[in-house]
């Protein structure tokens, strides 16, 4: 119980701590709000004249892209920015393991990006003059707190990646707008060639872009809302179970290689 509550301690010291960071870093503040704002300037100038029908993806996509430009760079980076600050290695040797401080990072950035959508959904009820409505409120919600969690999962997975294969990082532009696609965040994939939809299938972001599309829209059945729940849970759990290896292994190579502080 005295661990746990440590642990919560951590874990809020760390949110605040990268809140802080963030709210003074440009590039966080655009990835954050700034693009997701833009996308969804274009995306609703372009469907003007549409019908309103059409503004829940706008809004609900927009707010995807921030929330996975998020995830990719800053939860990514959460790690490496201990690197290139030359905390790292004291965060190693504190008896709270890196993981979980590292969860905290993870957890800021996931719950700021949440701002990206009620951004979105500002700017198209109030610029726009559309109706602030989502069809399902309370499948909205568990969706969203479904897709936090599956984020963070993923957040984990993807921070000691980049500290045990650097090269990864030259990716990091180029699977941005990818997956956007791929993930439908803006329109459905039954757009594009067949031969991507396996690629979706096994991206989270999928599974999130469909669960908040059902229920803000509300034109799919219940099962099509429980089923990308499930995936997610799934994936959530394959997720945590793999970033455990991966902090446990980066941990050892760090102390047999003696790589901490590689910038």
């Amino acid at each position: 119980m005295r661990k746990v509550k440590a642990y919560r301690r951590v874990i809020t010291s760390a949110m605040i701590m990268t809140w802080k960071h963030n709210m003074i870093d440009g590039f966080i503040i655009f990835t954050v709000l700034i693009q997701p704002m833009l996308v969804a300037i274009l995306a609703l100038w372009m469907l003007r004249g549409k019908g309103s029908e059409y503004i829940i993806y706008v809004v609900i996509g927009s707010g995807m892209t921030g929330l996975w430009s998020s995830l990719l760079f800053i939860s990514g980076n959460s790690i490496n920015m201990e690197r290139w600050f030359g905390t790292l290695e004291t965060l190693t040797g504190i008896p709270t393991p890196l993981e979980i401080i590292t969860f905290g990072k993870v957890l800021a950035n996931v719950i700021q990006s949440i701002i990206s959508m009620i951004a979105t959904y500002t700017l198209a009820s109030f610029i726009f003059g559309y109706p602030l409505s989502v069809a399902m409120p309370l499948y909205f919600i568990l969706s969203l707190l479904l897709v936090m969690v599956a984020f963070i999962a993923f957040g984990l997975v993807l921070a000691p990646l980049f500290i045990l294969n650097p090269q990864i990082q030259q990716l990091q532009n180029g699977l941005e707008f990818p997956v956007y696609i791929l993930s439908g965040f803006l329109f459905p994939i039954l757009l594009l060639p067949s031969w991507t939809t396996p690629i979706s299938y096994v991206l989270p972001t999928y599974w999130a872009a469909r669960a908040l599309h059902a229920a803000g829209k509300g034109d799919q059945s219940l099962g099509y809302i429980h089923l990308a729940w499930l995936i997610l849970v799934g994936l959530t759990i394959v997720y945590l179970l793999a970033s455990s290896r991966e902090f446990r292994f980066m941990i050892l190579k760090a102390k047999r290689d003696a790589t901490l502080d590689t910038r």
